[in-house]
């Protein structure tokens, strides 16, 4: 029961602070480029958004992390629309110097590093609402097993989740 409410507690503090065992939590910074579908001139659209995910430490036989997007930064009334064990989709209302922006986004950058994978994080813009998705389709683990998501939600007003495989 301990171990169980120190992992809460620890999943709600902030990316970058130190776990129990006095190990830095190294968070990675994703950059997701949003690419309007019109003329820019024409609506105005955010550059960019950030999401964040973290490894959890390692554990035999699988691997974890943790995950969140600063959605609310372009939108608001953010809930989740639909989930499964592979995919999560949260929606919000985007914010009114956005609303009229048609786009698209994925991972372009993974640490200020040029990002050439699969995306598995994505974004629609479209008809006055952001979609963030995650979407383990399409991706392996060291077994050759695809991913799942083992946890979804929004805490602090912004999507968070947990993915992990196995090792």
């Amino acid at each position: 029961m301990g171990l169980r409410y120190l992992a809460t507690f620890l999943r709600v503090l902030p990316f970058g602070l130190f776990t129990f065992v006095s190990v830095p939590v190294v968070a990675s910074t994703i950059e997701l480029q949003i690419h309007a579908a019109v003329t820019p001139m024409l609506v105005r659209c955010p550059e960019k958004v950030i999401a964040y995910q973290t490894p959890r430490p390692y554990r035999e036989g699988g691997y974890e992390t943790d995950g969140m997007v600063a959605l609310q930064a372009i939108a608001t009334q953010i809930s989740m629309m639909q989930s499964d064990s592979f995919s999560a989709t949260w929606v919000g209302t985007l914010r009114p110097p956005f609303q009229n922006c048609q786009a698209t986004a994925g991972m372009s950058l993974v640490d200020a590093q040029p990002y050439e994978g699969h995306s598995y994080l994505r974004m629609r813009l479209l008809d006055g609402k952001a979609y963030f998705i995650l979407d383990m389709t399409g991706m392996r683990d060291a077994n050759n097993f695809t991913p799942v998501i083992l946890d979804k939600g929004i805490q602090q007003a912004n999507p968070r989740w947990s993915w992990g495989g196995t090792d």
